[in-house]
């Protein structure tokens, strides 16, 4: 593949960018809260309940859950970008109603409102239309960094913004840059030139029952599943042992910088190790098995800054370890065929978990006691060891895309079979529709050369 063809355009840039800013907005509006929501909510009416604390925390996943998936079949039927404009109003409208809300009521009916703009399926669509194959990884790649760093940014800025302006004016900031973001769309996003459907990124219908039915992939949705009920379990439960330990909440940060600084450092090496070294499944279990361990601190060192900062660090840690390699275990486990819907499956239940992890965080304080969600989380982290341990070890795979020139589904299937016959090539999916052929290749042996010859030749 020529240098040209590996390296983006101004527009690819351009939109990959763009899209990646729009998706951070919004994460950062639901991110930004988690710090100080919970120490905000019980003083409000209806809020000395946690309970309806945890509900209003954790609201935003079950219409995001529901939700997703189809607004983005929507997006194929209407537009990406008029999905995305109704996803971005809804998401301000929510953010405008907690703002104004004086009781714990209408702040859930506003978290509830805010997971309605389910725009994440849309914006990966929209980033699929606007790219070619050979660079698609790469700017699905930037969105999932700017995740992974607006929610660090998120936990740093939300003790010093509250201080500022409140818990009212952070959810009135959101719906402003929710709004802003509006504007992004529509003068710096470029149009796509053909809106299609493509089987790498969105969810296709016919393959529900293969997702549903392969055990791996379903030990890997309730992983996500558990990882994010139990983030949010935290945010219920954390903010209150900062503050008994006599930190006031707009000195939390304090705690949250050094703690996501360091943690993003020694994430690094396991991915490395997991990647280059076919060592996926051991580092995913130790992680796992670290966050079980940060939470048993949470519970035995709590009343103690350095305690609790030192077992935070643990937990977002393995936290991190663990959100970028499940995605990654998602792509070398599913079908290729079916990858579109396997991602789409994991993130609705990722959602899912968000709420439940919330609502039963706020239950268990209300009706057992604050250890409890420690205890809550330690039991799901040794659940999610047991059912991760019968996963088969992942083959060393990654997922290649090539632009094919058009062609008829006999040449798309002959294609295939030769595709197939290469060295190095464990399994391949021609579309003749969408015109790219998308293959499963070994780290080690494949002869990207060979392809690239049959492919010109198509």
């Amino acid at each position: 593949m020529s240098a040209s063809e590996q390296s983006m355009t101004s527009t690819e840039r351009r939109a990959s960018f763009g899209l990646a800013g729009i998706y951070g907005l919004r994460m950062l509006g639901l991110f930004i809260i988690l710090p100080v929501f919970a120490l905000y909510a019980e003083h409000l009416p209806g809020g000395e309940s946690h309970l309806l604390m945890g509900v209003a925390l954790g609201a935003y996943g079950l219409t995001q859950a529901i939700l997703q998936i189809p607004a983005g079949w929507m997006s194929d039927r209407y537009g990406r970008k008029p999905v995305i404009y109704v996803s971005l109003l809804l998401f301000a409208l929510g953010s405008f109603i907690a703002a104004s809300a004086d009781n714990i009521y209408w702040v859930i009916i506003g978290r509830v409102v805010q997971g309605a703009g389910a725009l994440n399926a849309a914006v990966m669509a929209l980033t699929a239309d606007l790219t070619r194959e050979e660079v698609r990884t790469r700017a699905m790649a930037m969105i999932g960094m700017t995740i992974g760093v607006t929610f660090s940014v998120s936990l740093v800025l939300s003790p010093l913004l509250n201080h500022l302006i409140g818990v009212p004016g952070i959810f009135a900031m959101t719906g402003v840059l929710a709004l802003l973001a509006m504007l992004l769309v529509r003068f710096g996003i470029p149009d796509p030139q053909i809106v299609r459907f493509h089987s790498d990124t969105e969810v296709g219908r016919g393959h529900f029952r293969e997702v549903l039915r392969n055990p791996d992939l379903l030990r890997l949705d309730f992983g996500i599943f558990a990882l994010h009920a139990i983030l949010m379990s935290v945010f219920i439960q954390v903010p209150f042992l900062l503050q008994d330990n006599g930190l006031e909440v707009a000195l939390h940060w304090q705690i949250y910088l050094p703690v996501m600084l360091v943690a993003f450092a020694l994430m690094v090496p396991p991915i490395i190790i997991a990647e280059k070294k076919a060592k996926m499944k051991f580092i995913f279990m130790t992680a796992v098995a670290l966050a079980a361990l940060a939470q048993l601190m949470l519970l035995t060192l709590q009343h103690s800054l350095w305690g609790i900062a030192f077992a935070l660090l643990l937990f977002f840690t393995a936290f991190n370890v663990l959100e970028a390699t499940l995605p990654s275990l998602i792509s070398k486990i599913a079908p290729l065929a079916a990858k579109g819907t396997a991602m789409g499956v994991y993130s609705s239940v990722q959602f899912l978990g968000a709420f439940f992890g919330a609502a039963a965080g706020g239950a268990l304080m209300q009706y057992v006691g604050g250890n409890a969600v420690f205890v809550f989380a330690i039991g799901l982290l040794l659940a999610w060891l047991l059912v991760a341990a019968g996963m088969r070890p992942p083959l060393a795979v990654r997922t290649k895309l090539y632009h094919l020139p058009e062609l008829s589904e006999s040449a798309a299937v002959e294609l295939r079979g030769q595709l197939l016959q290469l060295n190095g090539v464990r399994e391949a999916m021609v579309v003749a529709a969408e015109r790219m052929a998308c293959l499963k290749v070994e780290m080690q042996g494949f002869d990207e050369s060979a392809v690239e010859q049959l492919v010109k030749g198509a």
